[in-house]
């Protein structure tokens, strides 16, 4: 609430439209940061989005099989899918690198949240995994940390090496949309459009299989890659 209270201290010392105009803005802020609070709460507390309930509309088989999951700085879908899926063997790879991942709140999460045992030290462009040898990598939240376009083109195109014939990406993210921007207004900015990640997987030669909603936010993608003679 820093930035209101800035704003409402600041209008005192202005003339009256301006002064109107610094109450309007605090006011804003004050309503973004409520809203955006509330619907993260109701997304990541309330709508069983890392109980993965979901995970079976959008894999064949309905389960990850060999699958590797990628994070850039925290691991939320490790446990998760572990829990779910005990018969899957999972790997987690962390491409957490400061000078990839720009986001403040990364770093100060890793400060807090020091990763997990067990993960494997990785970069956009060399996954830990041999060529067409899982059946799913992860991306949950995480591809978006990468702000620069060819990290993320380099990602995509070695998720899509390292799957086999008719494995899966599955991208979870929030997207630069209506919804996102009417909840988190600027701050939606730092979420990417649908059109940028349907590009990215395109460029892999990955083809979209399946899209689903989660809690009115969170956007899960399932892109896939062709098997041999298989039409599109």
């Amino acid at each position: 609430m820093g930035k209101s209270r800035d704003g409402r201290a600041l209008a005192r010392r202005l003339p009256g439209p301006a002064a109107a105009l610094a109450r309007t803005a605090a006011a804003t802020a004050a309503g973004y940061l409520v809203l955006g609070t509330l619907a993260t709460w109701c997304v990541y507390d309330r709508s069983g989005l890392h109980r993965y309930d979901w995970l079976p509309d959008l894999l064949p088989g309905g389960g990850p099989g060999e699958y590797l999951v990628i994070g850039t700085g925290l691991d939320e879908a490790s446990r998760p899918l572990a829990a779910r899926h005990p018969e899957a063997h999972g790997r987690f790879a962390d491409l957490y690198d400061p000078a990839l991942t720009a986001g403040g709140s990364i770093r100060r999460a890793r400060r807090h949240c020091p990763p997990a045992p067990g993960g494997i030290p990785a970069r956009p462009d060399a996954l830990p995994a041999a060529t067409g040898t899982l059946d799913t990598v992860f991306a949950v939240f995480a591809a978006h940390e990468l702000r620069r376009p060819a990290d993320r083109t380099a990602l995509f195109a070695e998720a899509a090496r390292a799957l086999r014939p008719g494995g899966t990406l599955l991208l979870v993210e929030h997207l630069r949309d209506a919804a996102n921007t009417a909840v988190y207004g600027p701050g939606a900015w730092h979420f990417l459009p649908r059109a940028t990640w349907l590009r990215h997987a395109a460029e892999a030669g990955l083809h979209p299989a399946a899209e689903r909603r989660i809690a009115g936010l969170v956007t899960a993608f399932a892109f896939r890659k062709p098997t041999p003679g298989a039409a599109r």
